[in-house]
């Protein structure tokens, strides 16, 4: 498939996708920063699971995202 010569592309990224610095400038904690990787994302982002801090049995992606926190200036 071609695509046209004035076809434009577009992104997007969510704020947790690209923030890091989650414990940084006086910034709290997020729901979406205690959502999980795995088989407890779904139940924590719908409630049914409850999660109010990290724990060392799961990893959490948006701890550290892209970190445009510190990386801005490179960026």
């Amino acid at each position: 498939m071609a695509f046209r010569k004035d076809f434009l592309w577009g992104g997007a990224t969510a704020a947790n996708q690209c923030e890091g610095g989650y414990k940084e400038g006086g910034r709290g904690l997020a729901n979406v920063d205690l959502a999980p990787v795995g088989p407890d994302r779904f139940p924590v982002i719908t409630g049914e699971k409850k999660m109010f801090a990290f724990d060392e049995d799961h990893f959490y992606p948006a701890q550290n995202a892209i970190d445009m926190y510190h990386r801005y200036k490179e960026d």
